[in-house]
């Protein structure tokens, strides 16, 4: 997607070998022209294969997701990272860990949002190792839902964890590929 690799180029900053900090423009202000731009292009790749569900991790996930969900015309389901005090019974829990924080969390489904029915598509800000992803999985599966397929931002494709996705048959998506950040220097597929 051009006008991402262009952000990614102009405004991004690879501040080690592993961190791509994109913030001027993902997750923490969001730019609504690309968030619009992303949510048709997600929506136009996995169009017509029946999804009834668009899912993400709170919080950068939300405005693409968001945006997808209104191109498909189908509810967004939001996982939850902190505890609540109203979402405390009937879940669906998973722990995972993130890259980028170096912490494990409990994600949380309400059972009350997916169903066997439901047909999911997953969207994020970025794939790295594939830590978050798999604990999306997991609470797809507990569901009982589909997975049809999974939407990424961004995807460092030098950790590997689309790599691992795609080897376990999953269809994934990313807007833009990052083949390295050597040197601080980022370097787009």
């Amino acid at each position: 997607m051009k006008l991402l690799e262009e952000k990614i180029l102009s405004e991004g900053k690879a501040l080690n070998k592993d961190i791509l900090k994109v913030d001027s423009f993902i997750n923490h202000q969001v730019d609504p022209v690309l968030m619009a731009q992303i949510g048709e292009a997600f929506a136009a790749h996995f169009k017509g294969r029946g999804i009834t569900k668009v899912v993400t991790i709170e919080s950068s996930g939300i405005a693409p997701a968001l945006m997808t969900a209104s191109a498909l015309g189908v509810p967004m389901v939001i996982l939850k990272k902190q505890p609540s005090q109203i979402l405390n019974d009937n879940l669906y829990q998973t722990v995972i860990t993130s890259f980028t924080k170096e912490t494990n969390y409990e994600l949380t489904l309400s059972k009350k949002y997916i169903s066997e029915e439901d047909h999911v598509l997953i969207v994020d800000d970025f794939l790295a190792n594939g830590n978050a992803a798999n604990g999306i999985i997991d609470l797809i599966d507990q569901a009982g839902a589909q997975l049809v397929g999974m939407g990424f931002i961004i995807e460092k494709a030098f950790q590997h964890g689309g790599e691992v996705l795609r080897e376990r048959g999953i269809h994934v998506e990313s807007l833009a590929i990052i083949d390295s950040l050597d040197n601080c220097q980022i370097k787009i597929r």
